[in-house]
């Protein structure tokens, strides 16, 4: 009898893009990939950072990992940037901003500030990649990093959640346009992580409480819980996935 095999995790040979690489899950997820075999690019607009990023990947994991100044805002001159480089097989888009205020005040700065660079820069980042991609023939995988707010919404948070909604859908319609070409674009939705970002809003006692009672596996998220999936989606294991949401949300939404 011969058994079926189970597909690799591997990454080797493979060149990953990864975007709000600086800290917190970008940083991790970066050393994810890299430690998966796949040579890794740490984009960011704070050049400090990701270039510290990519020492410690090359240091500790012993992975090829540089750095790359890129201030997604500018839609032209990342364009132009990532049309330079040679095609990468995997693009994990996950710059992303938050200004919690209610619905009541959120002022047109706040809200311009969340949908530039979590729909607006996110989806021309994903073009350029995806470009690339067709260009080169390499049947990539993209890996939108959105939220368990693109799902279910995040009280005091309209201008978030609308942007996750809409990074969902985006997830969607790429993965229907480029599945034709072999390319895959799937969702990461977190929980709450602790990251520097979140950090502000879970130093109210009364709200990390609230998060920690929705949360139905009772603890916050951190990094790690992203780095498993993040490989899974990026690696042959997921070939059958596009379109999808990988909900790693401790069970909030789950009821």
């Amino acid at each position: 009898m011969t058994l079926p095999r189970t597909p690799s995790f591997r990454l080797d040979g493979r060149r990953a893009l990864v975007t709000g690489a600086g800290r917190g899950i970008g940083l991790a997820v970066a050393a994810a990939l890299a430690e998966a075999g796949a040579a890794v690019t740490l984009a960011a607009r704070t050049l400090r950072e990701i270039e510290a990023g990519a020492a410690a990947i090359r240091v500790t994991v012993k992975a090829e990992a540089a750095a790359l100044r890129l201030d997604l805002l500018d839609t032209e001159k990342t364009r132009q940037m990532i049309a330079s480089l040679p095609a990468f097989d995997i693009f994990v888009n996950n710059a992303g901003t938050n200004r919690p205020s209610a619905s009541l005040d959120v002022s047109e700065e706040d809200f311009d500030a969340v949908l530039q660079l979590n729909v607006r820069a996110a989806f021309f980042a994903a073009q350029a990649v995806a470009r690339q991609m067709v260009a080169g023939g390499v049947k990539g995988s993209i890996i939108n990093i959105s939220s368990q707010a693109g799902h279910i919404a995040a009280a005091g948070r309209p201008a978030y959640t609308m942007s996750k909604f809409a990074v969902e859908g985006m997830t969607k319609a790429m993965a229907v346009d480029l599945a034709p070409k072999g390319i895959r674009v799937n969702s990461i939705c977190p929980t709450f992580i602790e990251t520097d970002m979140t950090r502000p809003s879970l130093s109210d006692k009364d709200f990390s409480s609230f998060v920690r009672s929705k949360i139905k596996l009772g603890r916050l998220g951190v990094v790690e819980d992203l780095m498993g999936a993040v490989v899974f989606l990026a690696s042959d294991a997921s070939s059958l996935m596009t379109g999808s949401a990988l909900l790693v949300d401790g069970g909030w939404t789950a009821g």
